[in-house]
């Protein structure tokens, strides 16, 4: 197992709504007898220095985690990326020796246990924006970004003409890391399968069942 990376905080984009499964906080579903946040969680901790949520809301429904929640620092619904924003910031006011945010979304809980290590492997420059991507395609959800893009993201966010992630990425220097198929005993899966509706969580159980990696 690669160790922690010490320059990296751990973003996790946990408030998805859950409106195709009933309503509530998607992320605190349950999966495999825990919260589907739990196994997230678990997945990242050990590859980054700390780990942190972005939430809005109420951050006391999170309490249970025990990790710092950071709201979105913009007006409106800013997407994926005013999460990315949250990390980063956070980042910079109390983990200040961090170089990058790795951000994952919070009902993907298959993503790559080697994730930031590749990301990071791939990072040519200090001011590089590494992206995931596998046989389905981009997963710009799952990113290693620069702490010092902080204030051109917030920019980009307040003033620009559009929140599109791709769209931000593609203003700085980027690549992105092919990852694999999963192959559990039952099937192989992408490992950014993310959960949506009740016939995704059940896919994700029999995943489990079946000794996903």
């Amino acid at each position: 197992m690669n160790a922690p990376a010490s320059n990296v905080v751990g973003c996790v984009l946990a408030g998805g709504l859950a409106r195709r499964m009933g309503g509530g906080d998607k992320t605190l579903k349950e999966l495999a007898g825990k919260p589907m946040l739990a196994h997230v969680i678990a997945r990242l901790r050990p590859q980054v220095r700390c780990v942190m949520l972005n939430a809005n809301g109420d951050p006391a429904r999170f309490s249970a985690f025990g990790l710092p929640v950071e709201a979105d620092l913009v007006e409106g619904f800013a997407g994926p990326l005013a999460g990315v924003l949250a990390g980063l910031e956070w980042a910079r006011a109390n983990e200040p020796d961090a170089e990058f945010v790795v951000s994952v979304a919070g009902d993907t809980p298959f993503f790559p246990r080697d994730l930031v290590s590749r990301l990071l492997s791939a990072s040519q420059s200090p001011g590089e924006i590494v992206l995931a991507r596998s046989d389905e395609g981009m997963h710009p959800v799952f990113g290693l970004w620069p702490v010092s893009l902080a204030d051109d993201l917030r920019d980009f966010l307040e003033n620009g003409e559009t929140r599109k992630v791709l769209a931000f990425v593609d203003r700085h220097p980027n690549r992105s890391v092919h990852f694999n198929a999963v192959r559990a005993e039952t099937a192989a899966f992408d490992p950014f399968f993310n959960i949506n509706t009740p016939e995704e969580l059940e896919t994700a159980e029999a995943l489990y069942q079946g000794k996903a990696a």
